[in-house]
């Protein structure tokens, strides 16, 4: 299981490195949207994967922590 937290926790830290900044909550992907009316739709997907990709991480690490805790 540690290696698997350090893979999670390695690609959750690679989101924050990249070109295209990752959005740190949903509603602040949504402002960005609703501030660049359409000019860089390009860019608002990547932030959108990446988003999507960080929140199913976080998913992950907290099913991790949850079977953890009642294992014990």
């Amino acid at each position: 299981m540690t290696k698997v937290k350090e893979f999670l926790a390695t690609e959750l830290k690679q989101l924050e490195r990249g070109f295209v900044a990752t959005p740190a909550s949903f509603n602040d992907l949504l402002a960005f949207a609703k501030a660049n009316q359409g000019s860089m739709d390009i860019i608002l997907m990547q932030m959108a994967i990446q988003y999507g990709a960080k929140a199913a991480l976080e998913n992950v690490q907290e099913s991790i922590a949850l079977i953890e805790m009642t294992a014990e």
